[in-house]
Order: C-alpha cells, then sequence, then structure tokens
C-alpha cells in the first residue's frame, strides 16, 4: 500500500509531469492532482500551506515534500520508497 499523495498542479508544467511520471515509476496509482490554473482559491490554500508559490508541490502522507527537484533528491537519497510505503 503507498502512502497518500497530493500534488498541486498546472496543466501546462513540465515539472509536474516529471514529478507524475517519478511517482508512478515507484508505484503510485493514485495521485490527487489540485489544478491551481483551474480554481484561483486553491492556489492561495497551496501558499499558505506550503509557503511557496511554484508547482508542483506535492504532500505525501502528512509530510510536504516539496517541489520536483525535492522529490528527485528524495528518490536519490534513497528515502523516497520508503515514505510512499507510509
Amino acid at each position: 500500500m503507498t502512502a497518500r499523495v497530493l500534488m498541486y498542479s498546472t496543466g501546462v508544467c513540465p515539472y509536474c509531469v516529471r514529478a507524475e511520471q517519478l511517482l508512478r515509476a515507484r508505484g503510485v496509482d493514485d495521485i490527487e492532482k489540485v489544478r491551481i490554473d483551474l480554481d484561483p482559491d486553491r492556489r492561495s490554500e497551496m501558499m499558505q500551506r506550503t509557503g511557496r508559490r511554484t508547482v508542483p508541490q506535492i504532500y505525501i502522507g502528512e509530510r510536504h515534500v516539496g517541489g520536483f527537484d525535492d522529490l528527485a533528491a528524495l528518490d536519490r537519497a534513497g528515502e523516497l520508497t520508503p515514505l510512499l510505503q507510509g
């Protein structure tokens, strides 16, 4: 079983696509996507929760992982898979 994954994203974000590809390669079947380009209120929510303005912003379980670079760094360090397993 994998942890819940939430990703704030937009429709034209290449880093969002790369983050999704990496998560799927690590066995994540379900990514809850929040399209902040379609719902401006959710953009405000993202900025309040994360303190960041850029996408993607990724949560695994209750942990804010950050953006794609942060996700890739976790993967390189061998910490992504254990985090996904909860």
